[in-house]
């Protein structure tokens, strides 16, 4: 039965990949596959242990955990993705100014911009001030027009109460799906 977890991958093992009480193990994660080297817990007691002495010192607990990462964290990769979405949003802008009013600067671009993705703000913006630096420029200009522009429309309470109404829907659309609803089936019953 592959995928059914045999043992823990936590049990015995150091977040270096050593075992914690000196003897290796060869059991793998899931029954046949012995080949598979343990992968680093997600959410390790070992972990948490280490965490909870080193914390007590500065007055809190903290769980260690690597699936969804800590409360703590800043929300810089949040920012990064609204900076690389104005980045493709002010670029397909000038496209299109470009299309209407400079046809071969438009052509030259819109080649620009299939060899080099703007998914990645930051590095798009770098090679395209190399190659063309009042393009750059119109870009860098544009994205912060289009970022002025969403931030005074922006309604952050309409946005949480969005939120939250989706999901809201979605925890009542799973609800209607686990529920067995009793069937009115007359039938089933003989009376002899």
């Amino acid at each position: 039965m592959a995928g059914v977890q045999v043992t823990p991958a936590a049990v015995g093992r150091a977040p270096w990949g050593g075992s914690v009480s000196g003897v290796g193990s060869t059991t793998g994660l899931f029954a046949g596959d012995w080949r598979r080297k343990a992968r680093r817990p997600a959410c390790s007691v070992w972990a948490l242990r280490q965490n909870r002495s080193s914390s007590r010192s500065k007055g809190g607990l903290g769980i260690v955990c690597n699936l969804a990462g800590q409360y703590e964290d800043s929300f810089d990769d949040v920012q990064r993705q609204l900076m690389n979405y104005f980045t493709y949003k002010a670029v397909r802008t000038v496209l299109t100014q470009l299309y209407e009013l400079n046809p071969p600067s438009y052509r030259w671009f819109y080649n620009f911009v299939a060899v080099n993705k703007p998914t990645d703000g930051k590095h798009f913006l770098r090679a395209l001030s190399k190659e063309r630096q009042e393009l750059a420029e119109r870009v860098m200009i544009t994205r912060l027009h289009l970022y002025g522009k969403w931030i005074k429309k922006c309604d952050h309470a309409n946005t949480y109460e969005k939120i939250s109404d989706e999901n809201l829907t979605l925890m009542r659309e799973r609800l209607m799906e686990t529920v067995i609803w009793p069937t009115d089936d007359t039938n089933t019953e003989k009376i002899g």
